[in-house]
């Protein structure tokens, strides 16, 4: 990579932060980036435009207005999500159903209702993706209109995925930014070579597996919210709306290899958790300000054994700072706690957590990489109840990944069944999810060894014979898991996971819980042998 000329000293560039439209959740990797900079150079001058905050129709005007006005040297812009094969409605439509509708429905009219339903998600799919790089490419034109020599940065989670492929369409000399972005901004701001960031710039060929280069560890400290709301008029519109969550992270990485997750090779296997006081102490400003619910923003709040007393210090500083009348949530790896950790977690407020067990087979658990315990999870959801946990669990199920089959249908069932024993029917949702394919996982590469995808493929693509293999659901099972969804669909959407739930029970019945827990030594054929 070659090295950036140095144009300028830092107290003469001018940053502007940009979060192209998304779903408007709390732009928390922007924020930390514009505190880091702030940090490094107090005097130099930062905005944030949040276009997600925004209508639609306004962006592009908004995004070349604050251009002119505020005249940046420097462009950062954040893309959050691309893909969007989800069981939730979205872009135009609800992707599940009308995939499920062309690729399995038996009514011809079925079929045709899902093919116009797909074209239509192919039109916002695309419109969007058209429509970000267009920001992007006009953004930088206006900005060189002030000052010629401005650049473009572009990262967050969506350029992290498909980095390769968006950089085909970026304008030349961006630099796209895979994973963290304070060291790289930092070079780029003081004019050093980015040779060693994981980062390249469009025009460049980027290095053979940079996604799987580990970042560097970064001692993060509180983030100052009396500057952000300086430099980030839109701050309140989050955060008098005092119905959702807020988020602050408390560490960053996982150590974990489960076969469809980009966590680990986007944040890095390193877990680097943050100063407890520096966590309570950016709670204790939007507490102040008004904020109640937190979400806690890491990969997994918990993401390992070792952890849990990292937990537990977390939750007794947040007691003894006095902010009794929260409420959290975030994902949470329930084989990681004990007693003590169940009732610090009830007694500060968790009212929601997610569990992404995957199946409920310790067979299948297995072979996807995903390092649970499914006893070990039954008997801590227990400690939780124990504790008085009566607040919501979502439950991820991503059916059909690997080696899918009646009989872990059947233990699926079984364990979810007791899950709601636990916990309650009503606090129990399953959220069925199947899996959209990802580059740079293991189970991409158990595709290629598999025959299901082919080298040199499209990840970004929604061209029906592509959609088709990205959304995973591959024979002998898919056409019944089609079948049972589309069901559901018909029967309740409003309630779509219990739904499906109820009609894999019906159809294939429920196995003792025990064999759902028990893994046999030699099963059927593991991604652990097929990914060498």
């Amino acid at each position: 990579m070659s090295t950036l000329p140095d144009r300028s000293a830092p107290s003469q560039q001018r940053v502007l932060l940009v979060r192209l439209p998304c779903n408007p959740i709390f732009p928390i990797g922007p924020i930390y980036l514009a505190d880091h900079l702030h940090k490094a150079f107090p005097a130099l001058p930062q905005r944030i435009l949040d276009l997600a905050a925004l209508p639609v129709l306004d962006v592009e005007r908004v995004l070349l207005h604050t251009i002119e006005a505020f005249r940046p040297t420097l462009l950062v812009f954040s893309w959050r999500d691309i893909q969007i094969y989800a069981p939730v409605d979205g872009r135009g439509g609800n992707p599940l159903q009308n995939s499920f509708e062309v690729f399995y429905a038996r009514n011809p009219l079925r079929r045709l209702r899902g093919a116009m339903g797909g074209l239509r998600l192919m039109g916002a799919f695309y419109g969007e993706l058209w429509r970000n790089l267009r920001l992007v490419r006009r953004g930088l034109r206006r900005a060189r209109r002030f000052a010629p020599e401005a650049r473009a940065v572009i990262g967050g989670g969506a350029v992290s995925v498909f980095y390769e492929q968006l950089g085909r369409s970026l304008p030349r000399g961006t630099v796209v930014s895979v994973g963290e972005g304070e060291p790289l901004l930092e070079k780029l701001l003081r004019g050093e070579s980015l040779s060693g960031e994981r980062c390249y710039v469009v025009g460049e060929a980027p290095r053979p597996g940079l996604i799987h280069e580990q970042p560097l560890s970064l001692s993060k400290t509180a983030c100052d919210y009396a500057y952000i709301e300086t430099i980030w008029p839109q701050l309140n519109w989050y955060l008098e709306g005092g119905d959702f969550y807020v988020g602050v992270q408390t560490k960053r990485g996982c150590p974990h290899n489960c076969c469809y997750c980009v966590y680990t090779v986007v944040e890095g296997k390193a877990v680097r958790v943050n100063p407890v006081e520096e966590v309570v102490r950016e709670m204790r400003q939007l507490y102040d300000r008004g904020v109640r619910g937190f979400w806690f923003t890491d990969a997994q709040f918990i993401p390992a054994r070792r952890y849990i007393e990292d937990a537990k210090q977390l939750l007794r500083a947040i007691q003894a700072d006095g902010m009794t009348d929260i409420r959290w949530a975030a994902y949470i790896r329930a084989d990681n706690i004990d007693a003590e950790l169940a009732e610090l977690m009830v007694a500060t407020g968790m009212d929601y957590f997610e569990i992404g067990i995957t199946s409920g087979s310790q067979e299948l658990v297995r072979k996807m990489r995903m390092g649970y315990n499914l006893r070990t999870v039954l008997e801590n959801c227990r400690l939780l109840a124990r504790a008085g946990f009566r607040e919501h669990v979502s439950v991820n199920y991503s059916f059909n990944v690997i080696d899918e089959r009646p009989e872990t249908i059947r233990q699926t069932v079984a364990y979810h069944r007791e899950l709601e024993k636990i916990f309650g029917a009503d606090k129990v949702e399953p959220a069925i999810f199947f899996i959209g394919l990802q580059p740079h996982t293991h189970l991409e590469q158990y595709g290629f060894e598999q025959g299901l995808i082919q080298p040199g493929y499209d990840p970004m693509s929604m061209l029906p014979w592509t959609a088709r293999k990205l959304l995973w659901n591959p024979e002998p099972m898919g056409s019944t898991f089609g079948r049972i969804c589309l069901e559901a669909f018909e029967r309740n959407p409003a309630d779509f996971g219990r739904t499906v739930m109820a009609l894999l029970e019906r159809d294939y019945g429920t196995a003792p819980l025990e064999e759902a827990l028990h893994a046999p030594v030699e099963g059927r054929r593991a991604l652990a042998t097929a990914v060498r």
